[in-house]
């Protein structure tokens, strides 16, 4: 196995398939799936367990009780379980371009993390997929200029460059890390103890802390905007919570890379 892809879940089967079939095209075949469900229903968790083997890849299922919003203690559970030393980050609510995996395989670097950019789907666009539309590429096959009057927000990410000048030249500025859409080594994990479980609600410090940490630790963080894409599906944004902001500023006032609440469980009390 040459790399593990880690998706975000909970509960939106139909989301899911969508995604699932983005990625029974990739053009990189070499890869497994693991599905970090944050406490899905029994029985979303019982039709995960009846597809699973219906796709042309590996699929992995990481479950745990539903206690409210608790995403980064289910990616840690999904890093644990990852065969590949090389890890992509998905969110189950993203369709991957035909070349999502194989961008972020053949452009990884020592000490580096891969931060890719994503096209935000409309509410109607969104409402109208169907698994099989995916499969067929419609997204890619619609050409920038409707994509462009379709696409709500940053359309123009959706656009596929090949021209190695280009890549090169578009990829310079670091605009850091997209939670739904970055790679790096498992190591990289390992030695920062992944991500710090305190955070329990989507808010600053979810994928923000993790990547400062990783920067404090020496590493970089590179751009593969128009090469790694990814495709949004359409929900109403939730709202940013303030209440861990003290962790955060803590970890990057102090350079702090490592955290006690991550993969190994060291600290004692949580906020």
């Amino acid at each position: 196995m040459k790399t593990s892809v880690i998706l975000s879940f909970y509960n939106k089967i139909d989301w899911l398939k969508l995604v699932l079939a983005g990625y029974s095209r990739q053009s990189f075949k070499e890869f497994e799936i693991i599905i970090a469900d944050d406490g899905s229903a029994s029985h979303v968790v019982d039709e995960i367990i009846a597809i699973k083997d219906s796709y042309p890849f590996k699929i992995k299922h990481v479950w745990h009780e539903d206690i409210g919003w608790n995403k980064n203690a289910i990616l840690n559970k999904a890093i644990l379980a990852a065969e590949s030393d090389y890890i992509i980050f998905n969110d189950a609510d993203c369709i991957p371009h035909r070349h999502f995996v194989k961008e972020h395989f053949i452009n990884k670097l020592t000490d580096t993390v891969l931060a890719g950019r994503r096209v935000n789907l409309s509410a109607e666009l969104t409402s109208k997929l169907t698994p099989e539309m995916v499969k067929k590429g419609y997204m890619e096959r619609r050409g920038f200029l409707k994509t462009f009057l379709t696409f709500e927000k940053h359309s123009e990410n959706g656009i596929y460059v090949r021209t190695s000048f280009l890549r090169k030249k578009i990829n310079k500025k670091d605009k850091g890390i997209l939670g739904s859409n970055f790679s790096l080594h498992k190591q990289m994990l390992l030695n920062i103890n992944g991500f710090d479980e305190r955070y329990t609600l989507p808010a600053i410090g979810e994928d923000t802390d993790l990547e400062a940490r990783l920067r404090n630790y020496g590493y970089k963080v590179k751009p593969v905007k128009h090469l790694a894409i990814q495709y949004h599906l359409f929900h109403k944004t939730l709202p940013r919570d303030e209440k861990f902001r003290s962790i955060l500023e803590d970890h990057i006032k102090n350079k702090i890379y490592w955290t006690e609440y991550g993969l190994t469980k060291t600290g004692k009390d949580t906020i």
